[in-house]
This record gives C-alpha cells, structure tokens and sequence, in this order.
C-alpha cells in the first residue's frame, strides 16, 4: 500500500506531492519542481558575447550551426581581424535564458579555433554601431532633417534631389531612437553593421571563460 505524504521516511514521487506543499507560505506561485519549470519562468536577457578566435575558414559556419542548433536566434553577428592578423574577433548579440546561454557559452569555449570567449553582459564595456540610413528629403524638409543629424551627432555623406544619406555611429538604443525620428520623413533604404564591444581596462581576470593559444 503507498504511504501517505506525511508517512515518516516516505518517498513519494513528485506528481503525488499536493499543490498545497509545493507553494510558498506567502501564496505565491508553486515551487519549481524540474528544470523544464525553471526554463520556462526565466525571461531572456540580452547578451553580447565576444570570441577571439584564429582565422581559419569554416568556423564562423561552426559557430552560427551551434546557436541554430540550440534554437538561439542571433540578432548581431559582426567579425573582422584584431591588431593580430592571426586572430579575428567575433561580436555575437543574442537573447535567452540564463542557463541556455551558459551552455552556449562553454560549447563555444571547446571549439579548438576559439581563443577567449567573454561575455559582457554585467561588465563595464563600450558598445558601438554603425549605419547607414537613405532618408527622403521631402520640399522644405532638408534643413530639418540636417538639424536632427546634428543633435544625433551623425553627418550626411550624400546628398541627392531627392534624398539623402546619413552616417550615425554610437549604442544601439542612440540608433534606434533616430531611426524612430527620421521614420517620420521615410526611410528609403539602411544597412547596419551590428554590434562591436569591447571592455573597459585592461585587466580581464576572472572574466575569461577559457584562455589558450
């Protein structure tokens, strides 16, 4: 005959466990009982991930097959060679739960091309994007449009009859606060760059996930 719950030295599995002794005093929602339950009340958080990694092909392929292959969506991905040219540094934008991006993370850290894998996310960094942006000009409209280029610190690097073309460099929310802005006059065509970060000092101890040349 199965024990009740409050048999002494009783296992009881947890399907049989009632409600009433899973939740908090306070009457706030039932405790977690499985992983699947912890997943599924963490909300994504924004992450920006840097590699260093050696310039050999096929590994960008590599690392864009794994996140797709862990059901992550990149947002950014931008790559480019470092002041070495054995070396490349990869700046990768993604959202998700903490404990997805963790395992993201380590399995990033045992690819053999990849050098340093950081995560920036809490850290003190600098975050910069670049874009493009062909905006209509509409009549009596220009010299508006130039003030508002100015006030976003950006410069205009075309001009045509009817539009024009503007270069703003800065945080991701600064770009799109003035896309939001010049959404109003239309915006014919843009070209993003994505994400580059870097962190602030020198010293990167205890920050480095795995380090090995």
């Amino acid at each position: 005959m199965a024990r009740t719950p409050s048999s002494e030295g009783a296992a009881v599995p947890p399907s049989e466990i009632p409600a009433y002794m899973t939740a908090p005093e306070s009457g706030a929602d039932e405790v977690p009982r499985t992983r699947m339950d912890v997943l599924s009340r963490q909300r994504p958080t924004r992450h920006v991930i840097s590699l260093v990694v050696k310039n050999v092909s096929g590994l960008l392929a590599q690392v864009a097959n794994l996140f797709a292959a862990r059901g992550s969506n990149i947002e950014s991905l931008t790559v480019a060679e470092t002041e070495n040219e054995r070396f490349s540094r990869m700046t990768i934008v993604v959202r998700g739960e903490e404990v997805v991006i963790d395992a993201l993370k380590k399995a990033l850290s045992k690819f053999v091309n990849v050098i340093k894998v950081l995560d920036f996310s809490g850290m003190d960094h600098v975050e910069r994007d670049l874009a493009l942006i062909k905006v209509a000009t509409p009549a009596g409209s220009r010299q508006e449009i130039f003030q508002l280029v100015e006030v976003f610190e950006g410069q205009v690097v075309d001009i045509g009859l009817k539009d024009c073309m503007i270069e703003i460099i800065g945080p991701e929310k600064k770009i799109d606060a003035f896309l939001r802005v010049m959404s109003a006059f239309g915006i014919k065509e843009m070209a993003r760059t994505g994400r580059v970060a870097l962190a602030r000092g020198s010293d990167m101890a205890g920050q480095v996930d795995q380090y090995r040349i």
